[in-house]
């Protein structure tokens, strides 16, 4: 009797034109201030600048207030994400200021001085002291205090503030082979901050002041030194349309189909009541890796032949 024929292998589905990064890019921003109104944020639109001038583009962002138990929560969910997050404010000294007690309670680690932040604290009181004319006092109750601002998470790496020299700081989710907080202390770091010894290819927090002059230099930092090897530039392209006349739902089907034969291609959908130039209409178009947008596009326009609406004018995004 003849073994029976051996099936011929299945097709593989076709690999994702622009698949998901090991861990997109967060944004937590703490304070009550925020939320109260009493200061507007500027943090958001000014990461979602810097991703998008290295390629990249932020998944989420979220907003807590000074709650010590809300803080650690978010925490503990972006430590459990495997995202690359910043965290803006709180790291200060002041009695409102949780935002290093939260992280280390997150991460299940002991609050430690670290002594290169120690340093640099040190370093930027001798500063204050030279430029006031008074002498350097370490001893002094406010300038002892001051060194609270460097007790980070046990394990943290220092993230350089080249304004006034207070650094921020990195916490990583543990590994096996590996502190809670970072990666084993052995390995060398560049000078000025915490080393990127593969720390790109997993997630964690990098916590910075609220202060944007000081924030946003400091996320470069991170992004340049740690992250460079994530930069797409050229590689994303959105292209979409103004459509007149057409309700979302009307035109659901055909973008469902799109993302269907188009694996890696996102569709999306801006409807508008009041714009001040279109007036009421939706903004339709795909996104994703050029060679995957292209053919999408194509079918996209085609398939809004099928509806009785009127099309304006077509826009382009590059990343």
């Amino acid at each position: 009797m003849n073994p029976a024929p051996t099936p011929p292998p299945q097709p593989r589905p076709p690999p994702s034109l622009h698949p998901e990064p090991v861990g997109t890019f967060g944004l937590i921003v703490i304070g009550d201030e925020i939320l109260s109104g009493k200061r507007s944020d500027k943090h958001l639109p000014k990461i979602i600048e810097l991703l998008g001038a290295r390629g990249l583009s932020l998944g989420w962002a979220e907003y807590v207030g000074d709650s010590p138990a809300r803080i650690t929560a978010a925490l503990q969910r972006a430590f459990a994400s495997g995202d690359v997050v910043f965290s803006t404010g709180g790291i200060g000294a002041t009695p409102d200021d949780h935002t290093r007690q939260c992280a280390a309670r997150a991460l299940g680690v002991d609050l430690v001085l670290h002594p290169e932040a120690a340093a640099l604290i040190l370093e930027r009181m001798q500063d204050i002291a030279r430029e006031q004319g008074k002498p350097y006092e370490p001893e002094r109750p406010d300038n002892a205090h001051r060194l609270n601002m460097g007790v980070f998470p046990a394990g943290a790496q220092i993230i350089p503030n080249p304004y006034n020299k207070i650094p921020g700081f990195s916490c990583y989710p543990p590994r096996p082979d590996m502190s809670a907080a970072g990666p084993p202390q052995g390995a060398k770091a560049p000078a000025g901050g915490s080393e990127p010894h593969a720390v790109g290819e997993r997630g964690g927090i990098h916590f910075v002041p609220g202060f944007p002059v000081m924030a946003w230099p400091m996320v470069e930092w991170v992004l340049d030194t740690l992250y460079p090897h994530r930069f797409t530039t050229g590689a994303w392209v959105e292209q979409s349309v103004i459509v007149f006349g057409a309700m979302e739902a009307t035109l659901t089907p055909l973008m469902e189909a799109i993302e269907r034969e188009h694996p890696g291609i996102r569709v999306f959908s801006l409807p508008s009541v009041d714009h001040p130039e279109y007036g009421r209409h939706i903004e339709l178009g795909v996104k994703g890796a050029p060679v995957g947008v292209a053919p999408a596009w194509a079918a996209l326009l085609q398939g809004l032949k099928a509806f009785d609406v009127k099309l304006g004018p077509e826009l382009v995004r590059n990343q």
